[in-house]
């Protein structure tokens, strides 16, 4: 991704802070059918215009709102994440965009990616999480939503926490994750990864990638 379009996405995604983020219920098939065509259009305001022709005499305008904004909110920011990952030496992008298990192969290894904010559920504070990120990655595989987006495959995950507590923000912040993602890669080694055993059939391999704002 060439910094131009970096600054777009960035500048596109930063738009939705003016906005509450709340989910309302969790993510469900129902709702994502109706919501799918924020993956067609990465601007924020052609977004709204076409929320409100869709949903602004609907009953539940708000649920589809928030749903929406946030899907759009979480595809955008993941695909500039997708693309920063494939655009540096060692990675090689996966041929179809549309595998759910694999965004990308890095040094050997394929993996999905996937951008978690810190989970209020996990029961353990920052400190301890980074200690010990065996526990945490496994607690967000087994939290994962158990819709269309549920896997054990290889996945790293990049994990955001902000001091303040809007974890949430820092997916816009594509500059800053950008060099947080090159450091990962230019160090990464396949021996460091995380082991699991989640199913009989195969091992899954997996790793935390910290980004951090104080």
């Amino acid at each position: 991704m060439n910094s131009s379009t970096l600054e777009t996405r960035e500048r596109e995604l930063k738009k939705r802070w003016a906005f509450p983020y709340r989910w309302g219920r969790v993510q469900n098939n129902l709702f994502d059918a109706q919501t799918r065509f924020v993956y067609d259009e990465p601007s924020f305001d052609a977004l709204r215009a076409e929320l409100e022709r869709r949903f602004g005499a609907a009953p539940q305008r708000e649920a589809f709102f928030d749903y929406a904004l946030n899907r759009w909110y979480n595809f955008w920011s993941a695909r500039a994440v997708e693309e920063m990952f494939a655009a540096l030496d060692g990675v090689i992008p996966a041929e179809n965009r549309r595998d759910r298990l694999v965004d990308f192969t890095l040094k050997g290894v394929r993996f999905d990616h996937k951008t978690s904010i810190f989970p209020r559920g996990f029961g353990h504070d920052l400190t301890y999480a980074v200690n010990h990120p065996a526990a945490l990655i496994e607690w967000l595989y087994r939290a994962q939503s158990q819709e269309q987006r549920q896997h054990y495959a290889n996945r790293l995950f990049i994990v955001l926490y902000a001091t303040g507590g809007a974890h949430w923000k820092l997916k816009a912040e594509l500059t800053w994750l950008s060099g947080i993602i090159s450091d990962y890669v230019a160090t990464f080694d396949p021996a460091r990864l995380h082991r699991f055993a989640f199913t009989p059939e195969q091992e899954t391999l997996s790793d935390s990638i910290w980004a951090i704002r104080c």
